[in-house]
């Protein structure tokens, strides 16, 4: 077993996770930053494989520091970058368990086996997810989320297979369809889910412009492209279905009024290519596993982690940063990790950082948090109205293939269930491989509607360790011979799944 001992661990090598570790690396810590790609940048700034010789990162309007950035944290002699590694959990020393200072180990599974990386600080900067949706013909091959096929193209240069219809409410999918189109995919609609904006949320939405003017003309100009080369773009359209024997080889689309409800005729368009996006997910798997407290958000995209001004969280020496406190993009999680790297630094040497520093590093975030807040205004999902689109045969959760009608009739035999995470243990949705990622949402949804109540009275799935598949070869090499450790338990009171 290889025991490290560093000043801070970061989990996370995308904007947020970057911009911490060099903050704190930049005030003398050693900083180890574990990240499951290759490289760094994280989803937004994936880079290609070094062996793309000539081909790099791209940023887009608005991401002028990201290539500085990504320059200062691949040269900081301060920062130990291992790509290709999964955190698996935060384990605690038994005798101070909460006690400030206590020394966290998190457990890594790298190309190489397990490792326990020891610091007495750490930073989760673990980023999101594309938010599932659950619709006949979901499961099919050939229906892809707007962020992987977009993972695709920028780190593979692999396009996907037309004719495409892409289909959700993010504004991501703009800039998605306008990627493929420009990489010679044949896009022939994007369906929106939401209409054009009211005069009202015009108004509300001015606040975004200053200094955000290019990012707002980039996405007029995907538009303008898009429509330019014949790609229809619809409004109030949902894909409502997707059909197909090996793939897919149609979808089916249909109106929906403001509440995301179908209410026109269906009609079907010709598809080997369906790309959904209607948001994401913060992933707070490995948050909550550490007994991180969380809160209900839909806005800031579901289960985000609730922490204090300097993004420390509930759990001491632990920060977070970027979207697991809430789906912001790119710039406010820079920010964001900034604040927190340099918050962490102080805690450690009240003298490493000047109070200019923190200040400025607080005002970027709050400007930041000024374009975040309205793009997650404009564009949150009507999550009830989503979960209508499922049928009593859609499987709500793909790895234990457990179907809308299982859960619903789980919840009519047991009346007295009114969490998602008692709905899991009674018929194990939630089980497999991806430990709810892909059902959490569709069941706490069910449960809402089921037992008349809000989503944060559904609760969540608890967070166990590992949590992500591993090994049984990396999990022993974690077991340490001579420090007394266990994995951490969630705090979490609204479910115990």
């Amino acid at each position: 077993m290889d025991q490290v001992t560093h000043d801070v661990v970061v989990v996370g090598a995308g904007p947020a996770g970057m911009s911490a570790a060099v903050a704190a690396a930049d005030a003398g810590l050693r900083v180890a930053v574990v990240d499951e790609q290759r490289r760094a940048g994280g989803q937004i700034f994936r880079q290609p494989p070094e062996e793309f010789a000539g081909v790099g990162v791209r940023p887009g309007a608005g991401y002028g520091w990201a290539l500085p950035l990504l320059r200062d944290f691949e040269s900081h002699p301060l920062v130990d970058h291992r790509p290709s590694s999964s955190a698996l959990g935060v384990l605690r020393e038994v005798d101070a368990p909460h006690e400030r200072g206590a020394v966290l180990t998190v457990a890594v599974s790298t190309p190489a086996g397990g490792v326990n990386l020891r610091a007495p600080r750490l930073v989760l900067a673990t980023g999101a997810y594309d938010l599932p949706v659950a619709f006949p013909g979901w499961t099919l091959p050939g229906v892809m989320t707007a962020g992987g096929v977009q993972s695709l193209l920028k780190s593979q240069h692999v396009r996907v297979a037309g004719p495409v219809v892409v289909a959700g409410s993010h504004p991501l999918l703009i800039v998605v369809a306008e990627q493929l189109r420009a990489a010679g995919a044949d896009v022939v609609e994007v369906a929106f889910a939401r209409g054009l904006p009211t005069p009202t949320e015009s108004v509300r939405a001015r606040r975004a412009v200053p200094g955000h003017a290019a990012v707002l003309a980039e996405t007029a100009r995907a538009v303008a492209n898009l429509v330019a080369h014949g790609v229809r773009v619809s409004t109030r359209t949902a894909v409502v279905a997707a059909h197909g024997r090996d793939g897919v080889e149609s979808v089916e689309l249909a109106r929906i009024d403001s509440s995301w409800r179908q209410t026109g005729r269906r009609r079907t368009r010709a598809a080997a290519t369906l790309v959904v996006g209607y948001g994401f997910t913060p992933s707070t798997e490995l948050a909550r596993q550490a007994g991180c407290e969380v809160e209900w958000s839909s806005p800031r995209g579901g289960w985000v982690v609730r922490h204090d001004e300097s993004f420390a969280a509930s759990l001491p020496g632990v920060w977070v940063a970027g979207e697991p406190t809430g789906v912001g993009g790119a710039e406010q999680a820079r920010a964001e990790g900034r604040l927190a790297g340099l918050a962490l630094a102080r805690d450690a040497d009240p003298h490493a950082v000047s109070a200019d520093d923190l200040g400025a590093a607080e005002d970027d975030v709050r400007r930041a948090g000024r374009f975040a807040g309205v793009v997650q205004e404009l564009f949150e999902p009507d999550r009830a109205g989503m979960a209508s689109w499922a049928d009593h045969d859609t499987t709500i959760c793909r790895c234990e293939l457990v179907t809308r009608g299982t859960v619903e009739q789980v919840l009519a035999d047991n009346p007295f269930l009114s969490t998602a995470s008692a709905v899991k243990l009674e018929c194990r949705a939630g089980m497999g491989p991806c430990q709810g990622r892909y059902c959490e949402g569709a069941v706490g949804a069910l449960v809402s509607q089921a037992r008349d109540q809000a989503p944060a009275d559904s609760g969540h799935f608890s967070g166990r360790f590992p949590v992500k598949p591993t090994p049984l070869g990396v999990l022993a090499d974690l077991v340490p011979e001579d420090t007394d450790i266990h994995p951490g338990v969630s705090t979490d009171t609204a479910g115990t799944g």
